[in-house]
């Protein structure tokens, strides 16, 4: 409970003595071309694998003549929508964009740029923090929607290719009973745990002292302390908005 008070202070902090929004802003767009251009790959290629493998696991199972083929396309897109693309990318995500946060505002603390920026009389969580969380809250969404087409495209190519269903019978069962919703669920989703995954990484990274070996200390915690809130929020928004 310590750390959850100490976590909550933290982001009190950063609207106290608040930078001007037009620095906020540049910072914030260099910060989202940061976290978004450099994980496009990373999400782009486990999305597309993920929808591939789904399609042909449930393929396999799905052994009864009464059922038609045109389900696993169904099921593919119930699976991607919902849980795979925001929550297996975000935990993706925690580990590369986390991992980064927090090792380089670990080092600007031990180095005393931090400090430096106190001394300045500049807020340094504002500086600093304010346009990490506002870049992820603004790029996530992108990604997971990047994440869920090739996850998509991915079942539908590892479907054809692998003769467990035609290429019709796929997009017909995409087509089926969609719930427009589910897709607002999905980047609401990516909105928490957008926050989630920033604001812990840079309360661990922020905090970290010692040396470089304290840095990496602060970046495997600010990774399991992600994933572990980004799955706690997982259920949370499934049981309020479901």
């Amino acid at each position: 409970m310590k750390n959850f008070g100490a976590y909550l202070l933290f982001l009190g902090s950063l609207f106290r003595r608040g930078e001007s929004p037009k620095i906020i802003f540049k910072r914030t767009i260099d910060e989202a071309i940061l976290i978004g251009i450099d994980s496009i790959f990373i999400v782009a290629v486990v999305a597309t694998f993920i929808g591939a493998v789904t399609c042909v696991q449930i393929s396999y199972n799905l052994t009864s003549a009464l059922i038609p083929r045109s389900t696993i396309g169904f099921m593919v897109r119930e699976m991607t929508v919902l849980e795979l693309a925001p929550t297996i990318t975000s935990i993706v995500l925690a580990g590369k964009v986390g991992s980064n946060i927090a090792g380089g505002l670990g080092t600007m603390k031990i180095t005393e740029q931090v400090d430096a920026l106190e001394v300045m009389g500049i807020n340094s969580t504002s500086y600093l923090v304010m346009p990490k969380i506002l870049a992820s809250i603004l790029v996530f969404p992108m990604l997971v929607i990047i994440a869920m087409f090739l996850s998509i495209l991915g079942g539908y190519v590892a479907g054809t290719l692998t003769n467990a269903l035609t290429g019709q019978e796929y997009i017909t069962g995409l087509r089926t009973a969609f719930i427009p919703f589910n897709i607002t669920f999905a980047l609401i989703k990516s909105l928490v745990f957008a926050f989630i995954i920033a604001s812990i990484s840079s309360y661990k990274g922020y905090f970290t002292t010692g040396g470089a070996l304290e840095v990496g200390e602060a970046s495997t915690k600010a990774v399991t302390n992600s994933v572990i809130a980004v799955l706690i929020a997982d259920y949370v928004c499934a049981q309020v908005l479901l």
